[in-house]
């Protein structure tokens, strides 16, 4: 049987979802509670990597078993008690095999949070970036939809990705301000068929660069034409990236 799990966690302490030869990573963690748990050696497949430090809120993954009689429903709380707490699965069903979570999954979302503030605020920073001037709403807005649509997303992807093509489609950038505890708060919600390595933190400095006029949408389309990285801003801190959700269903 395929079981599927909706997964969160807070990436501060981990090495990135996939299993790492000498860090602990967030599979590894829920591949060995799933051991605790009943016994089996499961191999965990998620709908994709995190990076080392970036939080999920719907992670989805999923692992087979021929001999587990526990109904899907079932697994979160059977696990949970073997996690520790920055890890939780909040949801469990079964799907056909036909079904991964993977090669299945049709769109995601990540949001990017920052907050504006002269010196830094302990109970934001833990999985928001801190700036000292955030560009208006209008401009991000403005800017954030000059990365909409199928581009070359090459020049937006770290070094060493083995991937077999950097053309990506983002169906939506979505730019919300509120504020909280004194402090001016952006973020940056982007949706696409799929994600290159670094593409949403380099994204979310390049989007703060145009929204205050350090570059302009002609240079961005140069980059696009060209994937070089040196026409681009800085890659912004993993602590401020959030895997929000994952769709199957066009």
């Amino acid at each position: 049987m395929r079981y599927v799990m909706k997964i969160a966690y807070d990436g501060t302490a981990y090495a990135g979802w996939q299993r790492q030869k000498n860090a602990m990573s967030v599979q590894e963690s829920l591949e060995n509670a799933i051991l605790q748990a009943f016994g089996i050696d499961a191999r965990v497949t998620a709908s994709g990597r995190t990076d080392a430090g970036v939080h999920a809120l719907g992670q989805v993954c999923h692992f087979d078993s021929d001999v587990l009689t526990i109904p899907p429903e079932k697994v979160p709380d059977a696990v949970n008690r073997f996690l520790s707490s920055d890890i939780r699965i909040v949801e469990g069903w079964g799907a056909d095999v036909n079904f991964d979570s993977n090669r299945s999954a049709k769109r995601k979302t990540y949001c990017y949070s920052l907050y504006e503030a002269a010196r830094e605020m302990p109970l934001k920073e833990r999985f928001a970036v801190r700036v000292e001037e955030l560009p208006s709403l209008e401009d991000l807005r403005k800017a954030a939809r000059w990365f909409e649509g199928e581009h070359d997303f090459k020049a937006f992807c770290a070094s060493g990705s083995s991937v077999k093509t950097t053309v990506r489609t983002v169906y939506e950038v979505k730019v919300t301000e509120t504020e909280t505890f004194g402090s001016r708060d952006v973020k940056i919600f982007v949706t696409g068929n799929g994600f290159l390595y670094n593409m949403v933190r380099t994204m979310t400095g390049e989007l703060l660069d145009l929204a205050a006029g350090k570059r302009t949408k002609e240079s961005l389309q140069k980059a696009f034409e060209t994937g070089e990285r040196a026409l681009l801003g800085k890659t912004m801190p993993a602590k401020g990236l959030l895997l929000v959700d994952v769709q199957y269903q066009s």
